[in-house]
């Protein structure tokens, strides 16, 4: 049965990831026309970094020599900022504009943001949908050692 809670952890890790990863890019769509901020000058895309975690105990891998894998799960390992230029326009009138009448806008890119996204939508999805089948697994081990 401990196979099942390190599928469980596993399957937790994911969904918080991706939610985070959703909260980021969320924040990074509100900021899309920001171009001022507390440290000056125009929002900075940001983006989550992920990494395996090492488990404390293993699943077993159906090889032929039977190996038994750590388990593991998705670890946030820090939130980047991109520090590439956005665009520039031209727009003297703009409050942020410089000397030469230019304003710097975030060098988010809306479109890349929807389909990064539906990315983790779809990964956050798929992990719901893992983790509702451990759950009716789990349920069903219940029922079988009461019968």
């Amino acid at each position: 049965m401990s196979g099942i809670f390190s599928a469980f952890r596993i399957a937790t890790s994911a969904l918080t990831g991706q939610r985070l990863r959703m909260d980021i890019i969320a924040n990074n769509v509100a900021n899309a026309e920001t171009t001022r901020t507390e440290e000056g000058g125009p929002y900075q895309k940001q983006t989550v970094v992920f990494q395996a975690a090492e488990g404390d105990s293993t699943l077993p891998v159906n090889l032929p020599n039977r190996v038994r894998e750590p388990a593991r799960g998705l670890r946030v390992t820090e939130i980047i900022k991109d520090d590439s230029p956005g665009n520039r326009v031209y727009d003297p009138s703009h409050p942020d504009a410089d000397e030469e009448g230019f304003v710097s806008y975030p060098n988010v890119n809306i479109v890349t943001e929807m389909t990064d996204m539906l990315s983790a939508t779809r990964s956050y999805e798929a992990n719901v949908t893992v983790f509702n089948a451990l759950k009716n697994m789990a349920l069903r081990a219940l029922d079988i050692g009461r019968g």
